[in-house]
């Protein structure tokens, strides 16, 4: 989702202190675990919702990738994004903290880099598409605009690979004070629009899901207007798996 410069600013200097204070503790818990680096591989895709900012706002990747753990599955999150700062182990695994989320980003800017960062990764079984369209909506874009460039990334993820998954979010609104008229209705836009491209773009080979991150979703979820917090990233995060658990069995 959107971050306005000033917001970028303080992010920064709060990465910078995170990342160069992390104790001789910390960093022997991590080089004792182990990372899980087989099975389904996932790509989380989007914007600031997918990579997260540690002590400011969550990713659903970490809840996610426990969750898929006490599964018992055999999984590999990928991309080409990492976090800068360190996670908790889980049952003595490293988290896993690949993904293809860049704050701030549109749609636009994701169609004009998918292929590049599918070409990187290589083999992708199951792509992630969180909050399409979110920043595309906030920043003012032309909703038809929006619209084809969520249908492009498809198509070329399927160019990539005809046989993958693809589950794409109905998205979680804003917070409550911040969703005007104008957002509440493109949103509500977006979710009928993402049911119309997930029936048009399915395949014999390849399906594209909807998991519905709106309904249910409630402003305590929220670390500010438009970020999960922990308790956010739970709710998306356990979304997530239960339309995941299908594709991995």
């Amino acid at each position: 989702m959107k971050i306005t410069i000033s917001k970028f600013l303080v992010l920064f200097f709060v990465l910078f202190a995170l990342s160069s204070c992390t104790s001789d503790d910390e960093k022997d818990i991590s080089e004792e675990c182990s990372p899980i680096e087989k099975g389904t591989k996932i790509m989380p895709l989007g914007a600031s919702r997918v990579q997260g900012f540690s002590g400011l706002f969550e990713s659903y990747r970490y809840e996610l990738w426990k969750d898929l753990i006490d599964g018992g599955f055999e999984f590999d999150f990928v991309g080409n994004n990492e976090d800068l700062w360190e996670y908790s182990t889980y049952k003595n695994y490293c988290f896993d903290n690949e993904h293809e989320g860049r704050g701030g980003w549109t749609a636009a800017q994701i169609n004009d880099n998918i292929e590049n960062w599918l070409t990187a990764v290589g083999d992708v079984d199951i792509v992630l598409f969180s909050s399409p369209g979110g920043n595309d909506a906030l920043s003012g874009a032309d909703f038809d605009g929006i619209v084809a460039n969520v249908n492009i990334i498809i198509d070329k993820i399927q160019a990539n690979n005809s046989n993958i998954t693809i589950i794409i979010e109905q998205l979680a609104p804003g917070k409550t004070s911040f969703m005007t008229e104008e957002y509440t209705v493109l949103f509500a836009q977006m979710k009928t629009v993402i049911k119309q491209i997930s029936s048009s773009k399915t395949t014999a080979t390849s399906e594209v899901v909807v998991v519905d991150m709106a309904t249910g979703f409630t402003d305590g979820m929220l670390a500010d207007d438009i970020h999960y917090n922990q308790a956010g990233a739970a709710f998306i995060a356990e979304r997530y798996y239960n339309t995941l658990v299908p594709f991995l069995d």
